[in-house]
C-alpha cells in the first residue's frame, strides 16, 4: 500500500512490509514460453510499473537522507506554496521539490544564483521516468554565499531607503518603561536587567523569542509589532523604546535577523529601536535600519537610560549655577539702582535746567503777534503813503493777507508756548519722581550722623552715639545707646545738595 506526498504524481513513502513483498513478487515472476521462433534467454520481463517500483525501492533505500550542493540556477513557488527548484554544478542537474509545510520553515529560503546545501530524500516519479531531491532543509554553502545574499538583500533594501538616516529617531533620555526582545534565557537578559537596574530602574518588558534558527524572524517580527500594537495607557502599556538582543555568533546563527521581513518590522515601529545583536564586529541588517546600534547588549542598556547618580549631580550644579547668576544678576541690578538713584536727580535737574535756558532765549526772541502787527501796520501806512490812489487796491489786498497771517501766527504762537509748558512740565515730574525726597514720602528715611554723613549700615550706625532720622517734613534725633563712639574714616563725603523748588 503506498501513500502519496502532497504533490500528486510522486510517490514518497511506502510500507516496508508492502515493499519486501513487491520485490519478492518481481523477482518470482516466471517468463511467458518461449515461441519456437525466439532464442532461448534466462533474463526475466519486467512490467514498466513493476520496474518503475523496483527502481523507487532501491533508490529510496540507498539515498533516504542525502545532502546536495549546487548552485539554484531555477526557482518557482506556485499558488499553493509549494517550491520547484533545479540544482545544478558544473556537468549536472538535479531538479528538487520542497513542499509548503516546509518551504514556509526554512531559515534560509534558496534565490537563483545562491550556492547552498539541501537536505532531503531521493524520490522518483514514475510518470515521467525522473528522480528528484525532496527538500527538507536549506543551508548555505559557506559564508561566500550568504555574504553575497545579504550584500545583495542590503542593497536593495537601502535603494528603497529603509536605511536612511534622516528615518532614524532620537532615543528619549529616560523612558519610563523599557521593552526588551530576546532570549528569557542566557546572560543576555541578565546583563541588561543588570545594568538598567545600576544605572536607573525602570519598568522592563520582555516579549521572550527564538534568537537562532528558523523560528527567529517571525518570532522576532511579531514581537516587535505586538510591542506597537500595546495601548499608551495601563499597564502593559506601549515602551518608550526597544531593545532588540542576542550574543554573538556565526553569521549562520545570526542570519535571523537578516530576514526582510524583521527589517521592515522594525522600519515601520512607531518605537524607538536600539539594535544590539551580536558582538561588536558582528553586523546585521537590522543594525542599518534600528534606530540606534548598540556594540553589546549591555551597551544597549547604557544608551536606553542616564545614570541616576550622574543625572542627580548635574541637575544639582545646574541649580548651583543658576543661583549664583540670579545673584549676580540681582546685585549687578542693586549696584545700578543705587548709582542711578544718586545720579539721577542731579542730571534731571541740569536738564530742566537747559531746557529753561532754552525755552527763555525762544520767548525773547519771539515777538508778540500785536508788535509784529503794528510794525507791519506802520509800514502799510507808509506804503499807502508812497503809493498813493494807484496802489490802493494792491494795499488793500496785503492788508488782507496780513490780517490772514496775524489771525494764523497767534494760534501758533499759542501752540509753541503751551508745548514748551508741557516739556517743562514733563521734566518737573521726573525730577519729582527721581528724587530722594519723594522715597521719603513712602515711607522711608536717611540716616544721617551727628556730621550730617548719610549712615549706609548698621556696621556704621552701631559706632555713632546719636543718629538723626530725616522724614519729608523733617529731623528727629535718636540716641542709638553707645556710650563712646566709634571712630570713622576722616575722608569727607559730599553733602546732598538741598532739593530745590521747580516752580
Amino acid at each position: 500500500m503506498l501513500e502519496l506526498d502532497e504533490e500528486p504524481g510522486i510517490v514518497a513513502r511506502e510500507d516496508t512490509a508492502d515493499r519486501q513483498a513487491r520485490h519478492v513478487h518481481a523477482t518470482s515472476i516466471k517468463p511467458p514460453p518461449l515461441s519456437e521462433t525466439s532464442p532461448p534467454s534466462n533474463v526475466p520481463e519486467y512490467a514498466i510499473s513493476e520496474l518503475a517500483g523496483a527502481l523507487k525501492r532501491t533508490i529510496e533505500d540507498a539515498y533516504g537522507f542525502v545532502r546536495v550542493r549546487g548552485e539554484v540556477s531555477k526557482l518557482f513557488v506556485s499558488r499553493q506554496g509549494h517550491a520547484y527548484l533545479t540544482l545544478k554544478d558544473e556537468s549536472a542537474v538535479l531538479e528538487a521539490v520542497c513542499f509548503k509545510n516546509r518551504f514556509e520553515k526554512l531559515a534560509l529560503k534558496p534565490e537563483e544564483g545562491l550556492e547552498v546545501v539541501a537536505s532531503g530524500k531521493l524520490t522518483t516519479y514514475a510518470g515521467r521516468s525522473q528522480y528528484q531531491l525532496v527538500v527538507e532543509d536549506v543551508r548555505p554553502h559557506g559564508a561566500g554565499a550568504l555574504l553575497a545574499q545579504l550584500e545583495e538583500r542590503r542593497q536593495r533594501l537601502a535603494a528603497e531607503g529603509l536605511f536612511a538616516a534622516e528615518r532614524k529617531r532620537p532615543v528619549p533620555f529616560l523612558p519610563d518603561v523599557v521593552g526588551v526582545i530576546t532570549s528569557p534565557t542566557g546572560a543576555v537578559i541578565r546583563d541588561i536587567l543588570h545594568r538598567l537596574r545600576d544605572r536607573f530602574p525602570r519598568p522592563v518588558l520582555v516579549w521572550p523569542v527564538t534568537v537562532q534558527g528558523e523560528r527567529c524572524p517571525p518570532e522576532v517580527t511579531a514581537a516587535i509589532d505586538g510591542f506597537n500594537a500595546l495601548p499608551l495607557n495601563g499597564w502593559p502599556r506601549r515602551p518608550d523604546v526597544l531593545i532588540v538582543a542576542r550574543g554573538g555568533g556565526s553569521i549562520e546563527d545570526l542570519w535571523g535577523f537578516n530576514d526582510e521581513a524583521v527589517v521592515r518590522a522594525v522600519a515601520r515601529s512607531a518605537i524607538p529601536v536600539i539594535s544590539a545583536v551580536g558582538h561588536e564586529t558582528d553586523t546585521t541588517l537590522i543594525d542599518h535600519v534600528a534606530d540606534l546600534r548598540a556594540p553589546t547588549p549591555t551597551a544597549a542598556a547604557e544608551h536606553a537610560v542616564p545614570v541616576a547618580a550622574e543625572l542627580g549631580a548635574r541637575i544639582r550644579r545646574d541649580g548651583e549655577r543658576l543661583q549664583n547668576a540670579v545673584e549676580h544678576r540681582l546685585a549687578t541690578a542693586t549696584q545700578t539702582l543705587d548709582t542711578l538713584s544718586e545720579r539721577g536727580p542731579r542730571v534731571a535737574r541740569r536738564r530742566i535746567d537747559d531746557a529753561d535756558r532754552r525755552l527763555a532765549t525762544a520767548i525773547s526772541r519771539l515777538r508778540t503777534p500785536a508788535d509784529q502787527l503794528r510794525e507791519r501796520q506802520a509800514r502799510l501806512q507808509t506804503a499807502r503813503r508812497d503809493l498813493g490812489r494807484a496802489g490802493a487796491q494792491m494795499v488793500d489786498r496785503s492788508q488782507l493777507r496780513l490780517e490772514r497771517a496775524g489771525a494764523r501766527l497767534v494760534p501758533a504762537a499759542e501752540r509753541l508756548k503751551e508745548r514748551a509748558e508741557t516739556r517743562v512740565a514733563g521734566l518737573k515730574a521726573r525730577l519729582d519722581a527721581l528724587s530722594y525726597q519723594r522715597t521719603l514720602a513712602r515711607g522711608y528715611a536717611l540716616v544721617r550722623d551727628a556730621q550730617d554723613r548719610l549712615v549706609g549700615s548698621a556696621e556704621a550706625a552701631a559706632g555713632e552715639a546719636t543718629l538723626a532720622l530725616q522724614f519729608t517734613d523733617g529731623r528727629v534725633p535718636v540716641r542709638t545707646g553707645e556710650s563712646t563712639p566709634k571712630k570713622r574714616p576722616s575722608k569727607p563725603r559730599p553733602k546732598a545738595p538741598a532739593q530745590g523748588s521747580l516752580l
